[in-house]
């Protein structure tokens, strides 16, 4: 589920500094680089607790003309126009880590969790604008990493966001604002308490489809030289309204989750992207 995305969403910043440059034809056809991150983000959105790591992996940005590897993540780009895009795209999350949660203590773990489908992409102001809006509306399956084959639902996730596309040695930045959407299989993994799960303090609760969070975020990145940049990124999840917001493991409305990094281009190739 994207809203649980921070490892992705982290790591693809460090590719949306070059992104967010204006266009310009002389891009690398790939660069490989290595990124160091801490991130401490929200369990899970109406989770009391918070998931601190810090990261150190490795990169890819890859511009193919169909296979894409990039700012808006890794996946199969079937349509584009200078105001369209539709891929079809993977994606991966954070699982809770060790950390044992309160409102889930003798539960299973939440693990990480791995996501597929297409993702449509509207630039009403077009893809090349230097204050770019996009519209996203991702549609993903949701399957767990450690067993692929155990199907853990459906997201649907639109967000409505702009980016200021920095000029050379400038700070760019960005904000959206949109929702996360689950069916009930979903909504099932993340807020409901089996009979087996049962405590005094923790009531049985079936988990149901629909609004899981409303989101709000934002963004900042500058190149400090031709290799290395620095990025940054904060949000707001909140589940005012949200279909499971009875569940017992809601524990608050609004939590944060935030990071900051560095990356640095290792190597870049001497082919040129074709757009």
């Amino acid at each position: 589920m994207k809203s649980l995305l921070l490892l992705a969403g982290l790591f693809s910043a460090s590719a949306q500094a070059d992104e967010a440059a204006p266009r310009r034809p002389d891009l690398p056809l790939w660069e490989l680089g290595v990124g160091a991150a801490a991130v401490s983000q929200q369990a899970y959105p109406g989770s009391d607790q918070q998931a601190r790591r810090a990261l150190v992996l490795p990169y890819l940005v890859y511009r193919g003309k169909l296979l894409r590897a990039d700012g808006n993540g890794a996946g199969l780009r079937a349509v584009r126009t200078e105001s369209f895009e539709l891929d079809v795209s993977f994606g991966g999350s954070l699982s809770s880590g060790s950390e044992t949660l309160r409102a889930r203590e003798g539960m299973a773990r939440l693990g990480t969790l791995l996501e597929a489908g297409p993702v449509a992409r509207w630039f009403p102001n077009g893809r090349s604008a230097r204050d770019r809006i996009t519209v996203e509306l991702p549609l993903r399956a949701v399957f767990e990493a450690r067993n692929p084959g155990r199907h853990r639902g459906f997201s649907f996730e639109p967000e409505v966001g702009i980016q200021r596309r920095a000029d050379s040695g400038r700070w760019g930045y960005g904000a959206s604002v949109g929702a996360v959407f689950g069916d009930r299989r979903l909504g099932a993994t993340f807020y409901e308490v089996a009979p087996g799960d049962v405590r005094p303090d923790r009531p049985a609760f079936e988990g149901r489809a629909g609004l899981i969070a409303w989101r709000l975020g934002a963004n900042v990145g500058m190149n400090v030289t031709p290799d290395l940049r620095l990025y940054a990124f904060g949000r707001l999840d909140s589940v005012a309204g949200a279909a499971n917001r009875a569940s017992p493991l809601v524990r608050q409305t609004t939590g944060a989750s935030y990071g900051i990094g560095l990356a640095y281009t290792l190597k870049r190739s001497a082919a040129r992207a074709s757009d």
